[in-house]
């Protein structure tokens, strides 16, 4: 079936409606290829098989219209890595498009908009725009399918594909690829002539896919290594980064290691970077040299003088070069912007403290960010300071371990609830999920909730075992709120879980945030005893400060209701 009336007609005189209604159309249609969450389960079910899978999307990919050999045009800056890959493309991208480049974006997950995963110097693409590629590929892969495979692909590798396609068409001069999951297996590593490639801060993440050892998943991200085409990694433990050098020896291509960020500046002259927290550094640092070598490669002038420094390795690797980063290397540093990475949004007497961690390391470097954030701020005179956890994680992840990192900040409240903005999916078309049932969600923030609290019990000095345990917190409940009544308990552990973002945010402002004033407030929200204490006492505070964190999708879901721009 060609699906028609969508793709190539959207014009400037179509009106914002119907360009809008088109757009939400076509990201319906993508919703119906499957979430990242199924793509999960299938990668693991092909993980066996390498080259099956990249065979897989080398047909999508011709079947699309393209070939290998296109992709070979685009001088792409390959990155992989754990932690930080997604902060080290953004500030590669933005140091690069200070030098008048057109440059081109891919990343995943979006936060708030679908069309954010594929940008053009530096902006997600246009309504119009997306809506024009979407049909254009959609209905080519409909016309060319056959039996050899699904006619479409799964979610991730037709974003992909269209990704390759909106560069190609738009003519930028280079792409910044992040890779999805691991390298070897990720369907992004069909790329066969990346300019440069690099890996970023490797840790554990992904492990029913990836490997359930750092070193296992060090030979998955050292995948994308190609013949001849240097690669940069940052600081590692030694046995990953061995695992890297092998790699590298096998194909064979340069590897380096990157010198701290700190060999770059100057006494008097610190570079100033526009992500917060000092794990940001060693993402700069990679940055700076993914941008240097694709303008070596490229052969522009003005890529930095080399500075004469006595740094010597100790580990396996070359060092990198240390060079004198140019005026559009510091600016372009300084002007990054990565929404949802350790984000500060101030409204008055609450602070939003927003950052998508989700893995162990990344859960301590964002506990660090938001410990010294606080203890920076200025401290009220005029009444309580209270703090907020508002919390999710999703996938196979161990939650347990994650919100015993969280433990050190000392929140007041723990605020559990699912990745949906609002309990209807109307208008949510961009963060649907058709894998997980609502059912499901919650009752995995129940458990988390549980977890928060016998934590809570046992920094306490208590025996958790002596809690009772409610018979109604034997599975969800559904409602405006949806909480465990207070079970018989030594301690109360302050912790709500509520049905969607929504009402967890309205809880937790009380209506103090001016720019997410909800026209009503939902029947039951302050039901609970928990929640009617907290309300007073969260009206009453000269300070709320709100870490949100343990996924990038729950972030997403706070900026869309706190930001309604980013909707537009």
């Amino acid at each position: 079936m060609r699906l028609t009336g969508l793709g190539g007609h959207v014009g400037a005189g179509g009106g914002s409606g119907h360009a809008a209604s088109a757009t939400l159309d076509a990201v319906r249609a993508l919703n119906t290829l499957q979430t990242n969450a199924s793509y999960l389960e299938q990668a693991k079910q092909e993980r066996g098989d390498l080259q099956v899978q990249l065979e897989t999307m080398k047909h999508y990919l011709s079947r699309s219209g393209l070939q290998l050999e296109d992709l070979d045009q685009l001088k792409i800056i390959h990155v992989t890595g754990t932690k930080g890959k997604g902060s080290t493309c953004a500030f590669t991208e933005r140091i690069l498009r200070g030098y008048g480049l057109k440059t081109g974006f891919y990343s995943s997950p979006h936060l708030v908009q679908v069309r954010e995963r594929i940008r053009i110097n530096g902006e997600p693409i246009s309504p119009e725009l997306f809506t024009k590629y979407f049909w254009r590929l959609y209905n080519q892969l409909e016309e060319t399918k056959d039996g050899s495979c699904s006619s479409m692909p799964p979610y991730f590798r037709f974003l992909t594909i269209l990704a390759f396609h909106v560069f190609l068409q738009e003519k930028v001069d280079l792409a910044v690829v992040e890779v999805g999951i691991g390298g070897a297996y990720d369907c992004t590593n069909i790329i066969r002539k990346p300019v440069v490639c690099g890996i970023s801060s490797l840790g554990i993440d992904h492990t029913n896919i990836l490997g359930d050892t750092i070193e296992k998943i060090a030979w998955q991200k050292g995948g994308i290594f190609k013949p001849g085409v240097p690669a940069f990694t940052v600081s590692q433990p030694d046995s990953p980064l061995e695992v890297l050098k092998e790699c590298a020896q096998q194909l064979p291509c340069p590897l380096y290691l990157c010198p701290p960020l700190d060999a770059f500046e100057e006494e008097e002259q610190p570079l100033h970077l526009g992500l917060a927290g000092d794990h940001q550094r060693s993402n700069a640092a990679l940055a700076l040299q993914l941008a240097r070598c694709w303008l070596q490669q490229q052969g522009h002038k003005g890529i930095g003088e080399l500075k004469t420094v006595s740094l010597t390795s100790r580990r396996a690797l070359p060092l990198a070069p240390v060079f004198y980063p140019t005026r559009p290397m510091k600016q372009g540093l300084q002007d990054t912007e990565w929404l949802g990475r350790t984000q500060t949004l101030r409204r008055g007497a609450l602070t939003w403290y927003l950052d998508g961690a989700h893995t162990t390391n990344s859960i301590q470097a964002g506990v660090r960010w938001f410990r010294r954030a606080v203890l920076n701020q200025e401290k009220p005179n005029n009444g309580p300071e209270v703090r907020v956890l508002l919390f999710n994680a999703t996938g196979e992840r161990d939650t347990a371990a994650l919100l015993k990192l969280l433990q050190p900040c000392q929140f007041d409240y723990a605020v559990f609830c699912p990745n949906l903005t609002e309990i209807s999916p109307v208008g949510n078309a961009d963060q649907q999920n058709f894998t997980v049932t609502l059912d499901h969600m919650l009752t995995r923030c129940l458990e988390n909730q549980k977890h928060w609290n016998r934590l809570a019990e046992e920094k306490a000095g208590l025996d958790p075992w002596l809690a009772q345990t409610s018979e109604s917190s034997s599975g969800p409940l559904h409602g405006p709120l949806l909480l465990v009544p207070p079970a018989p308990r030594p301690l109360n552990t302050s912790s709500l879980v509520f049905s969607c973002i929504s009402h967890a945010l309205q809880w937790i402002s009380q209506g103090r945030d001016p720019h997410f004033q909800p026209s009503s407030l939902p029947r039951g929200l302050h039901s609970h005893p928990v929640a009617s204490t907290g309300a007073v006492l969260l009206k009453e505070a000269s300070s709320i400060q709100v870490l949100v964190t343990g996924s990038l999708h729950l972030v997403g879901g706070v900026l869309k209701l706190l930001d309604p721009s980013l909707s537009q």
